[in-house]
């Protein structure tokens, strides 16, 4: 049963192993991370340890049985107490599953009881429309459009789901 951990420093091989792995298949739904990515995976992946250590972020990943990473569920920007925004990915091979919905549903229960939010914001691609599901399905709605800034130069929509 895969399990939803926060993020930790021995998980960053299996994350740069799902990044690398999945690399093509996110880039066709949304901005790829480019070659500098990978090149300082280490030292990105430490900043984004260091975030969450300082309570702005929290990081998750979906971690199957054999250790490998089947998703990242993230809590981007959070105001104590009130917003944080939503971001995830999972890997090709689980998809349409109801993996991402499942999780993002577990992700928004931990967003209240753990870090005692109140609301979530995701933003999408007008192109993403698996991404527009899991959001619908998880319980969010429609909150106005997103700057393309926001979303790798797509255009797109904020969806908010009280928690």
């Amino acid at each position: 049963m895969p399990e939803l951990q926060r993020l930790r420093a021995d998980h960053a091989p299996a994350v740069l192993a799902f990044e690398s792995a999945n690399r093509a298949y996110f880039a066709t739904s949304i901005s790829d991370r480019g070659d500098a990515y990978f090149d300082e995976f280490t030292a990105r992946y430490d900043a984004l340890l260091a975030e969450q250590e300082a309570g702005v972020c929290a990081f998750y990943v979906l971690v199957a049985e054999d250790g490998s990473v089947l998703g990242r569920f993230n809590l981007f920007d959070i105001i104590e107490g009130d917003t944080a925004v939503l971001g995830y990915r999972v890997a090709q091979h689980v998809t349409g599953r109801g993996v991402a919905t499942a999780t993002v549903g577990e992700l928004c229960r931990l967003a209240a009881s753990r870090h005692g939010l109140r609301t979530l914001r995701a933003a999408t691609s007008h192109q993403n429309i698996a991404s527009q599901k899991v959001l619908t399905k998880a319980g969010f709605s429609p909150d106005g459009p997103a700057h393309p800034s926001n979303l790798g130069g797509k255009q797109g929509t904020w969806y908010q789901r009280d928690v």
